[in-house]
């Protein structure tokens, strides 16, 4: 079967591999207090451009979504979203079982924009009864967003403005962030989406790592004894270094943005070769995701040989597909599947 299911069907980078294999004999404490934790630590903080930033690292997405989003709302606040954005979607109702609700606004191309979160805060506080209403305390967005799209410097800039007029922490999920900086539309680098938001996460579970994401608090507005909250909704790791190890080697010779470009080197080929082929796009997606129409009879033949990812039925006839390369997908994969479409 060709993996173009996701971006996380194999394991590590083998210089992420090499690098645990060559530090696996090394005691070191745990928790996360390790010299190659560190290492990663500075390493980030470095390519930040925030000397002082606070950098910790979660075993996956969910648990870093769930855990930054609930410690930073007061207990009757929910978090912002669109109503197409991950934590609405696909994570289960993990937010809502930590207590918080999701608020979800309309999107655009995937996309929260400044003026419908301001609407929604406006249309919030202009309600009489907001006071027996979930208030919003956190604004949380995706790059890229769930459909592969990106925000733009300017979109970033103006939201971000709308947050803190707000008083409104603004939170990115990075989980796809290298392949959303690698993208060729991309005008953000990492050290202004850094600058711009409140506390972002670097995906290494999607981008190179066996498992793993690194939380940057940007502004000293880390939550007191956050150590202690993570430990307390079970993701601190008593091997800290499993994920300080991976993540001091993808940010050691820029390997994180590298092993991304190749991904959508490979994406940006398989959109031309769609295009190419009529297929229509459900999504006009610029990063490593893409997201074509296809007709629902062909769905079986093409699942004996692609592993592919439903996404959404559009009528009785019709269905959305994604496909998805990474940092391990081969040219001749790429090739493959293009000759099998």
């Amino acid at each position: 079967m060709l993996p173009f299911a996701n971006d996380y069907a194999r394991g590590a980078h083998p210089k992420v591999l090499q690098h645990l294999v060559d530090t696996n004999l090394d005691a070191q404490p745990g928790y996360g207090t390790d010299k190659y934790t560190a290492s990663a630590i500075a390493k980030i903080q470095a390519a930040c451009g925030i000397d002082d930033a606070d950098v910790y690292f979660i075993s996956g997405g969910t648990q870093t979504n769930a855990i930054v989003i609930s410690n930073l709302l007061a207990d009757d606040e929910g978090v912002v979203a669109v109503d197409t954005g991950h934590i609405a979607l696909h994570e289960a109702g993990s937010i809502e079982y930590t207590g918080h609700k999701v608020l979800t606004v309309p999107q655009v191309d995937g996309k929260l924009t400044a003026g419908n979160l301001q609407t929604y805060v406006d249309d919030f506080y202009a309600d009489e009864n907001h006071g027996q209403m979930v208030a919003p305390g956190l604004v949380y967005i995706s790059y890229p967003t769930e459909g592969g799209t990106l925000y733009s410097k300017q979109e970033l800039t103006e939201l971000a403005e709308t947050c803190h007029a707000n008083q409104l922490p603004l939170f990115i999920d990075g989980a796809r962030l290298g392949y959303g900086l690698a993208s060729p539309e991309a005008d953000l680098t990492l050290p202004e989406i850094a600058a711009l938001c409140d506390v972002f996460y670097i995906g290494g579970t999607k981008v190179g790592a066996l498992c793993g994401e690194a939380v940057v608090f940007t502004k000293h507005n880390t939550p007191k004894r956050f150590v202690t909250k993570i430990k307390r909704q079970g993701a601190l790791l008593a091997k800290g270094r499993l994920c300080g190890v991976q993540f001091d080697a993808l940010f050691t010779d820029n390997l994180y943005l590298d092993i991304s470009r190749h991904a959508i080197d490979l994406a940006m080929q398989l959109k031309q070769a769609l295009t190419d082929k009529g297929y229509e796009f459900y999504i006009d997606s610029p990063t490593n995701q893409q997201f074509i129409v296809v007709d629902s009879a062909q769905l079986k033949a093409l699942s004996q040989s692609v592993d592919y990812s439903f996404w959404e039925k559009i009528d009785e006839t019709h269905t959305a597909i994604r496909l998805a390369t990474s940092w391990s997908t081969t040219q001749a994969e790429l090739d493959e599947l293009i000759a099998i479409l």
